[in-house]
């Protein structure tokens, strides 16, 4: 009975830092994918047909280079000055809707965050979440070992605070290695 306790100990243990670190890594690419989205804002139907139509009066507009077809050219001009300031107006009126959306999914995502970090903290509280050799942390053996057991057989036994720190500063860099591509 005792063997049995120990290996699934042990199973928990070695399944435990991977989990985390994925679950980590989740959580800040949906951070950072709604981040993005925030600032780059998502193009509807109607600000894409719009922006058509002002390339398309403007494009007409420059093709009319005579002196003769001045006026109809200034006419376009004035147009598409008009579906500019239509496009601005609905830009500004959808945005802050958007904006206040973005925000509302951010700070549940963040709530969310706070709240998967402290159950990970409780589960693994004075449980070793990984253990690495002595000689690789030497002389931060003690800090990555906060409540986790200390030294045991030459390796030092890794707290989920410490691994909490470090999965998060990891996935930071992994986000930023992996720029989100705008969609079209």
């Amino acid at each position: 009975m005792g063997e049995v306790v120990e290996t699934l100990e042990g199973h928990r243990r070695s399944v435990a830092a991977p989990l985390v670190f994925i679950v980590v890594v989740v959580l800040q690419f949906v951070s950072r994918g709604l981040q993005q989205l925030k600032k780059r804002g998502v193009k509807t139907a109607t600000a894409n047909r719009l922006r058509g139509e002002i390339k398309d009066l403007l494009k007409e507009a420059s093709s009319l280079s005579q002196p003769s077809t001045f006026a109809q050219a200034a006419k376009l001009r004035r147009m598409a000055a008009i579906k500019e300031k239509e496009l601005a107006n609905y830009q500004e009126l959808h945005g802050k809707e958007r904006k206040l959306s973005y925000e509302l999914y951010l700070k549940v995502l963040f709530i969310s965050k706070v709240l998967t970090y402290l159950v990970l903290i409780w589960w693994f509280w004075r449980v070793p979440v990984a253990s690495i050799s002595q000689q690789l942390v030497q002389p931060f053996g003690k800090v990555l070992s906060c409540r986790a057991g200390g030294i045991l057989n030459e390796n030092v036994m890794v707290g989920i605070i410490p691994w909490l720190i470090l999965s998060t500063r990891v996935s930071k860099f992994v986000c930023r290695l992996f720029k989100f591509k705008e969609l079209k």
